[in-house]
């Protein structure tokens, strides 16, 4: 035997041998599946607060920075308090001098130097200076701004030395504990989720950037929809995880029956252009490659197949490594 065709001969049966080892194939399978509806979803806290100035003045203090975790209470930043602080001075002043002269008024009036309508004006007068120490105070107050709720920040507007007017943001806080997704359902789509909500179905939220799927039977369909968009909003509680973060992108499947689909691996499918298509292993083990048309995905990291596939036909789990292996191998018989 002329020795170019031996070693041919003895480098297909290694393609064929490495073929046969290297590649791993998953099986279509026909089963029952949950009947979903699949909407885009965004992950939001349920509590979360813009925290804004209500006095006017200079940030000349900041205690937390964007990312840290707060406690309720916990001092987050001071705005220079000089001007309150003096009309808060003035006021406590104005109420001594109310105070003394309706006490004043009212020995005179035990004296019978004055009437009863001297009283009232001088008792009138004590209490609105009272009212306004009240109110001076609290505005004095605002100058420490404080964590209403355990939290963390998400950001920070502001920097020591910046001027805040009454209403400008200075700190966004969310409670990372309690965490929902929030899903616009299309109104043709909507009756299926109400039905599925009034039976007790459950809600399957998919984070694709923490590769992690939460189970959740609590979800809320808003009653109102969205006139423009012609949608209704969903919320979806989820379970604690401190990885969550709002506006993390999410995928909500609404479970709303049963239905039987011939499903495989979403790994298996290989898209290059318009060609859809899978690796197919026959019984000796060789690879087909295999245009199919798909459905829709499902939860599970599965497709529906179409057309193009039978129930229990194996296919490559990683088709661009089949289709180096299937190169080798026709490399290989040639």
């Amino acid at each position: 035997m002329d020795h170019r065709v031996l070693i041919g001969v003895m480098l297909g049966g290694l393609a064929l041998a490495a073929q046969a080892q290297s590649f791993v194939t998953g099986k279509a399978e026909l089963r029952n599946v949950d009947e979903t509806v699949s909407v885009e979803a965004q992950v939001e806290a349920v509590r979360q607060s813009v925290l804004a100035s209500q006095v006017a003045g200079r940030v000349v203090e900041l205690k937390a920075d964007s990312g840290d975790t707060v406690k309720a209470g916990q001092l987050l930043l001071t705005i220079d308090a000089g001007e309150s602080a003096a009309a808060l001075s003035g006021a406590q002043a104005q109420l001594n001098t109310a105070r003394l002269n309706y006490q004043r008024t009212q020995q005179l009036f035990q004296q019978k130097f004055v009437s009863q309508a001297a009283v009232d004006k001088a008792q009138a007068d004590y209490l609105a200076a009272r009212a306004a120490v009240g109110q001076t105070s609290a505005v004095h107050g605002y100058s420490r701004i404080v964590a209403p709720y355990a939290g963390r920040i998400a950001s920070r507007q502001v920097e020591v030395g910046d001027m805040a007017t009454q209403g400008t943001p200075l700190f966004s806080l969310f409670d990372p504990t309690r965490m929902r997704v929030v899903a616009e359902v299309p109104q043709y789509q909507l009756t299926k989720v109400l039905a599925g909500a009034r039976a007790g179905s459950r809600v399957t939220v998919e984070i694709p950037a923490l590769n992690a799927r939460f189970d959740s039977k609590s979800f809320t369909v808003l009653p109102a929809l969205d006139p423009r968009s012609h949608t209704s909003t969903v919320r979806i509680n989820l379970p604690s995880d401190p990885l969550l973060a709002p506006g993390m992108s999410a995928r909500a499947w609404f479970s709303v029956g049963t239905v039987r689909k011939l499903l495989v691996p979403a790994a298996a499918i290989l898209r290059r252009s318009e060609l859809t298509a899978v690796y197919v292993a026959d019984a000796q083990n060789k690879l087909h490659l295999r245009q199919v048309r798909l459905g829709e995905p499902v939860a599970g990291g599965e497709v529906e197949v179409l057309a193009g596939l039978a129930d229990g036909e194996r296919v490559a789990l990683d088709p661009v490594k089949a289709a180096v292996e299937a190169g080798l191998a026709k490399s290989g018989t040639e």
